[in-house]
């Protein structure tokens, strides 16, 4: 989603009429795509038709997405359906014609849970959301249907994508590749095994001809469908794309495309259509021999999810593959510290085929320098622990980062310029249960009273009296009264404005780096009161 100013879309007369524009502050005219505000509207209707909630608001127009939006319940059930179980709906405010201060909680909700998947929403407030500001709005809805749709695309989900392996590769290199290379790789295994000599690099201009598209069609479809490769004997591409997704629907797939979403080679619609596709129809042999899969570890998902939330580029999809030439570090080092970083001594890719593992590594040695300056104890580690893919070394690195990043904007809040300690925190957090009359308290954050998740919503209750409803809270003394309470926590808190990564099983299981996390976000949400 793209952004101008006005004397640069004077220079654009002429251009697609599919481009919209909506003018922000000072003059700049932000761009959006009908194509893909039209693609996005008809996956919300296919995807939550059914919603008690939501009823007769599906189908909505594409007309009104801007203005279905700004409640929060939209976009708060999209989540859910991305990512199963983000939000405890409980919490969301679902009668007609909320006011602004009931839309305003559903949008931090939203807001703040988009982000713990690893949507960046840095620039987004919920006024935009509630405004409906188009090009924020069709950038958050891409990022969440994007996650949704490439969360099963990996060999935990699918231990058959081991067939994917070329020559020389052993499974954990095709780990490390994100989701869209995989995709890619699915596809041209299927027009090799079709004996076809077309491949893919991309999901634009590589797709334009609809070949690519008629071959893996036939190949992954049930014989009984009546999928058919009819379109390779049309020369006109326009006519070739309309038989593409007549196909694609027999098989029930025909969605986010038109055929002139085919023909422009559109990257982000073209990349939906086939992660939908491989949802539906992966079409590859079960594997028949044992394979060791390493599942992705909360803390690692949390640490991922955080740095992604915060616009890091590249996107973090393996945690230890993606840092290992530092500058994903040096991006977030620039965040916790602003211009920490100088980039005058950073090298970035392509690296040489000669010794560009020394220059990643030079990059990782001065990574550790800025660690020290900020004065974190990175004792026996070293840049080549991070190149070299360290998960324990690694780990503690990026554990420091997060916690001096909450600590940070604390300290901002504070306006003491103080550094802000953990002791602080607790006593805060006390201070604020004793004030509002809490029988609750707690000592450390490993204290075994923090485990049934009723300590987190009697701070959030402090902060915001009257939001938690008391009688939704189970008191039994099982794993899932524990876990019910703490999914109701993290969502109440998302909802009076704490950026929480923590997950329900973090605050029963009572993990002290994630216990921080959570009471330092409800200090910050109280103190932006």
């Amino acid at each position: 989603y793209g952004e101008t100013t006005k004397t640069d879309m004077s220079a654009k007369k002429g251009a697609s009429a599919s481009v919209k524009t909506n003018e922000g502050h000072g003059g700049t005219v932000h761009t959006y795509s009908e194509e893909e505000q039209e693609a996005f509207v008809e996956w919300i209707n296919d995807q939550l038709r059914g919603d008690k909630d939501l009823g007769k608001r599906i189908p909505i127009s594409k007309e009104k997405l801007f203005t279905e939006v700004s409640d929060g319940l939209l976009i708060n059930k999209l989540i859910n359906h991305a990512v199963p179980d983000t939000i405890d709906e409980r919490v969301l405010n679902k009668g007609p014609n909320p006011n602004i201060f009931k839309k305003t909680e559903n949008q931090n909700v939203c807001i703040n849970s988009a982000s713990s998947i690893g949507c960046n929403v840095v620039n987004i407030g919920a006024g935009d959301l509630i405004e409906g500001t188009p090009h924020l709005v069709l950038g958050l809805i891409w990022q969440i249907i994007r996650i949704g749709l490439l969360n099963q695309v990996n060999l935990v989900q699918h231990p058959e994508l081991y067939r994917l392996l070329e020559d020389g590769e052993k499974i954990e290199d095709l780990m490390k590749l994100p989701p869209e290379q995989i995709l890619l790789r699915w596809v041209n295994y299927h027009l090799k095994n079709a004996g076809s000599n077309k491949r893919i690099h991309n999901f634009s201009g590589d797709i334009k001809d609809s070949e690519a598209y008629t071959i893996l069609l036939n190949q992954i479809a049930p014989k009984d469908k009546g999928v058919n490769t009819d379109a390779l004997n049309v020369k006109d591409v326009n006519k070739r794309a309309e038989l593409v997704l007549d196909n694609a629907d027999k098989i029930g797939c025909k969605k986010f495309l038109k055929p002139r979403d085919i023909v422009k080679g559109n990257p982000k619609l073209n990349l939906a259509f086939v992660a939908n596709l491989f949802n539906s129809f992966p079409a590859l042999d079960p594997v028949e021999e044992k394979i060791v899969i390493i599942e992705e570890t909360r803390e690692e998902k949390t640490f991922r999810n955080w740095m992604n939330s915060l616009g890091v580029n590249p996107f973090v999809n393996n945690l230890y593959g993606d840092l290992k030439d530092g500058l994903v570090l040096f991006e977030l080092f620039d965040k916790i510290q602003p211009g920490i970083v100088d980039w005058k001594r950073v090298t970035r890719p392509p690296y040489p085929k000669l010794g560009g593992n020394m220059k990643q590594i030079e990059n990782d040695n001065y990574a550790m320098e800025l660690g020290k300056q900020l004065k974190f104890s990175l004792v026996g580690i070293q840049g080549k622990d991070i190149y070299d893919e360290n998960k324990t070394l690694t780990l503690a690195l990026i554990w420091q980062m997060m916690r001096a990043y909450v600590l940070g904007i604390l300290t901002k809040l504070s306006g003491t310029g103080e550094k802000i300690q953990d002791a602080e925190i607790i006593k805060w957090a006390n201070d604020k249960l004793s004030a509002a009359n809490k029988s609750t308290h707690f000592k450390s954050f490993k204290d075994p009273a923090l485990h049934t998740g009723i300590v987190v919503c009697d701070v959030v209750d402090a902060i915001r009296p009257g939001v938690i409803d008391y009688s939704i809270l189970s008191h039994g003394d099982s794993q899932s009264d524990h876990l019910n309470n703490a999914k109701y926590a993290i969502s109440s808190a998302r909802k009076i404005g704490a950026v929480v990564f923590a997950l329900p099983e973090d605050i029963v299981e009572v993990q002290q780096k994630m216990m921080l996390t959570v009471f330092a976000a409800l200090m910050a949400a109280d103190l932006k009161k």
